[in-house]
């Protein structure tokens, strides 16, 4: 019997909001229940009652800003936001709108001379040498995201809350995401929802239309978008990882379906060249119990209490 069809939100213009392939439909009554009892129980665990994000404009932190507000209350979520100087203006304004909507506590801090300290800036080299003036946007794009991991975690301290994680499924699974950067966090609320899925949560939750619009950019640089950048859209490469990852359907089946032999090919590479990014460290195991393997405990184990 085939599914029926879900409804998607229409915009003010009267336009569906999103493209919402049927089977990532989900129940988004059941998935806000979850999520609210996921940041509670992570806080709780770890001790604490407060939480940072970095707020970008996109719609991945503004979902995240709009459950961690739901969960723990508006008044115990900071964000932060990080521009570079070549991020666009309405980023931060999406940022802005997202913080004045949620009434949270919030704050700026530019980037630009931590990055630029590093690689230079117009012809002044900077920590890196010469060869740093040369280097190209995406080696840019990634130190910025580490050094806004660097603040994020510097304001855990300073505000006493954990660094919640603003990165989805499919960032995950292709890699499109950096290592000890964006994928930097305690934990991630919206870790297994794929773009699709965030979108359809973020239509019932009031996150504003135009940041559910707009099209998905790491800003990495001026008019970078992720899906230009990719070469696919994200719908359809959710339906494909769907298929491959959740119902693990092999390529003959989902070629049988439809998808390109060779985007069937290309993300299979991008999802297994990624898996790095996916796990913890590995360790030389030596001793007879080593930490993350065989010594395993709660985050918050007897005696751990934060003082």
């Amino acid at each position: 019997m085939n599914r029926p069809v879900p409804a998607v939100p229409l915009g003010a213009d009267g336009a569906p909001l999103f493209e919402l392939p049927v089977e990532l439909a989900i129940d988004t009554d059941v998935a806000r229940r979850v999520i609210a009892a996921f940041i509670r129980g992570q806080l709780r665990q770890a001790g604490f009652e407060r939480a940072v994000l970095g707020l970008s404009g996109g719609i991945d932190s503004a979902l995240v800003a709009y459950l961690v507000a739901e969960a723990i209350g508006a008044e115990r979520l900071r964000c932060v936001l990080m521009p570079y100087r070549t991020s666009s203006p309405a980023s931060r304004a999406d940022a802005e709108v997202v913080v004045a909507s949620l009434g949270c506590v919030s704050e700026v801090v530019e980037i630009s001379s931590m990055v630029d300290g590093f690689f230079g800036s117009g012809d002044v080299p900077g920590a890196a040498g010469p060869e740093g003036l040369a280097a190209s946007a995406l080696r840019r794009g990634n130190f910025a995201a580490r050094m806004r991991m660097a603040v994020l975690y510097d304001r855990s301290v300073t505000w006493g809350g954990l660094v919640v994680g603003t990165g989805n499924k499919t960032e995950s699974l292709i890699g499109y995401t950096t290592l000890f950067g964006d994928s930097a966090c305690a934990f991630n609320p919206i870790g297994d929802l794929y773009k699709s899925q965030v979108r359809q949560l973020a239509a019932v939750i009031g996150v504003p239309e135009r940041i559910i619009r707009k099209a998905p950019s790491a800003d990495l640089w001026p008019g970078q978008t992720d899906e230009g950048e990719a070469g696919f859209s994200y719908p359809h490469l959710d339906r494909l990882l769907f298929w491959r990852i959740d119902k693990r359907r092999s390529v003959e089946e989902v070629v049988a379906m439809g998808f390109d032999t060779a985007l069937v090919a290309r993300v299979d590479r991008m999802v297994a060249a990624a898996e790095f990014k996916r796990q913890v460290p590995p360790i030389a195991k030596l001793g007879p119990r080593t930490a993350g393997i065989d010594y395993l405990y709660p985050r918050r184990r007897p005696g751990s209490a934060r003082s």
